[in-house]
């Protein structure tokens, strides 16, 4: 992995388009203040497109014993 690109609190305020660019396109870059690192700024993850309710409907099975559990297991929650 590239390392993230560095600028100054100078240069971060004068090409402050050009970082967010560049944010964009996935790249992280570091604002340094006196030589030593103080931010990042890192893309966002993108927004999940949902389908819609139902969208998995058919494609998921569930059997009928779910919500049964082995007689250890339910004996050690006190449920046996």
């Amino acid at each position: 992995m590239e390392a993230a690109r560095q600028y100054n609190v100078h240069e971060a305020k004068t090409h402050f388009s050009r970082i967010l660019e560049q944010v964009a396109t996935g790249e992280e870059v570091v604002i340094s203040k006196a030589g030593e690192p103080v931010a990042k700024v890192v893309p966002l993850r993108p927004k999940v497109k949902r389908t819609g309710r139902g969208s998995l409907r058919g494609k998921i099975h569930i059997p009928d014993d779910f919500d049964e559990l082995p007689d250890d297991i339910a004996g050690a929650f006190g449920m046996r």
